[in-house]
């Protein structure tokens, strides 16, 4: 059973982001029956990393300036060094998250990927882990930072890094599937209306009737 069936979720990412980060939880995801959409700042393809090698390349669905935060019922912002430096400087991905959190879609964000959330101005106040090296940035942001393998805030779910990774998919698909019921009503809306059954008319349906028993009252006399 797919749980996940229908939801749209948006992975935000760009060069450089960690190569398991994105495919493993992106795995998880269609699995569970998600239609995933990879946004970046660019078209065609971006590259992964393995630590600091050059990982494979993956294909961009869309372009921020393509595509707004309702288009879709959830967001995974993976880690990577460059990946998340990169996406924070763009203010098309910043108001992305922004939207993101106002429209409370679930974020699921892991290692270096809340250094987005930070330079958009969401972190204060809110409780999230991360990749050890930039708890300073969170805390100074007015976050708080834990040191645990997934913390779950509200509409968030983090983690510190790779070693998270099934924890942190588990805690994905939970929150993600706290957002279907809206997803299941947007479907069954969708849906075109089943054409009206055709009704025979109460005094034609008894002329057929009639009919066809005098048909077979009359095969039955030939017979005799």
């Amino acid at each position: 059973m797919k749980k996940l069936k229908g939801l749209r979720v948006a992975v935000l990412a760009m060069d450089g982001f960690e190569q398991v980060e994105l495919t493993i939880p992106v795995k998880k995801l269609k699995r569970e029956g998600a239609e995933v959409t990879v946004v970046s700042l660019h078209k065609g393809k971006i590259r992964g990393m393995n630590l600091m090698y050059p990982g494979k390349k993956v294909p961009v669905d869309a372009t921020l300036p393509e595509v707004k935060a309702a288009d879709y019922d959830a967001v995974l912002i993976p880690g990577g060094f460059m990946n998340p430096d990169a996406l924070r400087q763009s203010a098309l991905a910043r108001d992305f998250v922004q939207d993101a959190d106002m429209l409370d879609l679930p974020i699921a964000v892991i290692c270096h990927g809340p250094w987005v959330l930070v330079s958009a101005g969401l972190v204060e106040g809110r409780k999230l882990t991360s990749w050890p090296g930039i708890h300073d940035d969170v805390k100074n942001a007015g976050g708080e930072w834990v040191d645990e393998a997934v913390v779950r805030d509200r509409n968030w779910v983090s983690s510190r890094g790779p070693h998270d990774l099934p924890a942190f998919n588990a805690a994905m698909v939970e929150l993600f599937l706290e957002k279907m019921p809206e997803v299941e009503g947007r479907l069954e809306s969708a849906l075109p209306e089943a054409p009206p059954r055709r009704r025979w008319p109460k005094l034609l349906a008894g002329s057929l009737a009639t009919a066809a028993l005098g048909f077979g009252v009359r095969r039955l006399a030939a017979m005799r």
